[in-house]
């Protein structure tokens, strides 16, 4: 049995009553056991936290760990031509080794920047090797393949038969889904509605009802993604997904930027969870998503950094801030405020994945998913009398965060990770990378 004993920190708890205190942690395992001032356990780690401040584990509920490696690769394009141009050959030429790699690339960043939970889309192949990685690096996330059935200007390694699309993915469900106590979850994962059969999404449908697991997708993220839904369908994204069954509590939608009054009607009363990812939003302008509604019809909505190529970062903390200040000019200053955006980006994240019980805010039972931030430094000061949720998300960037734990288990200290070999990881990213896009130039239609 395994416990840490963290003595004297600022604790932002994001509990029911968002209580902020001073004290102590003590974990025994992967759980909390107490918060409490001067507790005395004799633990086999002792963190002084003096001076620091402790926060739930971020919770990123879209990401694309498999692109990681195309950071800089596909900069400057609006999301078709994105797809079509760079990212859809790219993941094409991926191999085992370079999705392990471009994986542990990206929860080398995301564990560094306090993320500790992720919702994640692979690519059509090499899943496993993508999986392999979470594993080893401690990370929880709900990870799944990509499955895509049907469209047009798509690498032939991406077009995938409808039944053994399924397939794969049921065996991946199989052998991932509750691993390490349920650190790893299986998410069914079609990439959007545009290049899915309704034959698959109907069976995902079933299949998520089956083994009780999420649907991690896509929807109107892009003016002529929605054209081409309507083209084809004759309804609107969210309608068509409502219209075959798959609309309901389990489903993830990443963006929903261009909704109408109906499709917000039913992600609220399907308890849909949306993803919101501004930074991507706004790098491939594809617009603004309305979260202020959103928000006041109370539907849950959560952040996502998206994928490194889109981003180009998988910063929370630049998510945060940025969910809260494009806002404000059309809604005002006091829309999406700090202690928001940062509901969204914990326990917001942790009830879009169904885990609000265990993960999402420092409470004694719940597991030990928090990072601890040294905000002792020139662009968070003065600190006197001022919301420390403010200066989180207005002021703190990922290099305050000086230590990372997960499921109980230290995996970044003071800004050495001990779960990913940096070096081995960078090296290995830049010899992938330079065999991927070698490859590029053979991937046929």
């Amino acid at each position: 049995m395994s416990s840490i004993l963290i003595k004297n920190a600022e604790i932002i708890t994001m509990n029911q009553n968002e209580d902020i205190v001073t004290g102590d942690i003590y974990i025994t395992d992967d759980r909390i056991i107490e918060i409490g001032q001067n507790l005395s356990y004799h633990a086999e780690k002792v963190i002084d936290a003096t001076n620091r401040t402790i926060i739930p584990g971020f919770v990123q509920t879209h990401i694309h760990l498999c692109q990681t490696l195309f950071r800089g690769q596909a900069d400057d394009l609006e999301l078709m031509d994105w797809l079509k141009q760079k990212i859809w050959p790219l993941e094409a030429s991926h191999d085992e080794e370079s999705s392990y790699y471009s994986a542990m690339l990206g929860i080398g960043e995301l564990i560094q920047s306090g993320t500790t939970t992720v919702v994640d889309m692979e690519t059509v192949n090499h899943t496993d090797a993508a999986f392999t990685a979470i594993a080893e690096s401690g990370i929880r996330a709900l990870s799944g393949k990509v499955m895509m059935d049907k469209g047009s200007e798509v690498p032939i390694l991406l077009r995938e038969n409808t039944i053994e699309s399924i397939q794969q993915s049921v065996d991946l469900l199989e052998k991932w889904n509750g691993y390490d106590q349920g650190r790893i979850q299986y998410a069914f994962s079609p990439r959007f509605v545009v290049s899915c059969t309704q034959d698959l999404l109907t069976t995902v449908r079933d299949l998520s009802a089956r083994y009780n697991v999420r649907v991690h997708t896509h929807a109107s993220e892009n003016v002529n993604e929605i054209m081409l839904v309507e083209k084809e369908h004759g309804m609107r994204n969210v309608v068509y997904l409502d219209h075959i069954g798959l609309a309901n509590e389990r489903l993830i939608l990443a963006h929903c930027v261009w909704l109408d009054e109906e499709e917000k009607r039913i992600i609220k009363e399907r308890g849909i969870k949306v993803s919101h990812c501004p930074g991507s939003n706004l790098k491939l302008a594809s617009g603004v998503a309305e979260v202020p509604s959103l928000l006041d019809s109370r539907a849950f909505v959560s952040l996502g950094a998206d994928g490194a190529p889109c981003n180009n970062n998988l910063d929370m903390f630049n998510e945060m801030r940025l969910a809260a200040i494009i806002q404000k000019p059309v809604h005002g200053p006091t829309a999406m405020d700090a202690r928001t955006v940062f509901q969204m980006a914990t326990i917001g994240g942790a009830k879009a994945v169904g885990l609000e019980d265990q993960i999402g805010s420092i409470e004694t039972g719940k597991k030990a998913d928090i990072a601890i931030l040294n905000l002792n430094d020139f662009h968070v000061y003065p600190s006197f009398d001022i919301d420390p949720i403010s200066r989180i998300v207005y002021s703190a960037t990922r290099a305050d965060v000086e230590s990372t734990i997960i499921n109980g288990k230290v995996v970044m200290e003071n800004r050495k990770l001990n779960t990913v070999d940096k070096g081995l990881v960078l090296r290995e990213a830049n010899r992938s990378i330079k065999r991927l896009l070698k490859r590029v130039a053979t991937i046929a239609y």
